[in-house]
């Protein structure tokens, strides 16, 4: 699984939601949702519009930074490289 789509799933997850809990955030159906988070291929606007239901921004971070990012979500319990 692509990790952007691991990382959306560990996201609704953590927020104790289930995937039709997507329709009411986002309009978009169980079944929508489900082919998207297994393997899916989405548009930028897709994306941002689950990661606006995700409480989540989407951003580009330059790799020199991303270990500064990964050990702040760390911190906060966030992010785990171990999935």
């Amino acid at each position: 699984m692509n990790p952007l789509l691991q990382q959306l799933k560990k996201r609704r997850l953590a927020l104790g939601l289930n995937q039709s809990d997507m329709l009411l955030r986002i309009g978009v159906s169980r079944q929508q949702y489900q082919r998207l988070e297994s393997k899916g291929n989405p548009r930028l606007d897709t994306l941002e519009l689950i990661a606006k239901g995700l409480k989540s921004k989407l951003m580009l971070i330059p790799e020199d930074k991303l270990s500064a990012v990964r050990a702040v979500l760390e911190q906060e319990g966030e992010y785990s490289d171990k999935e």
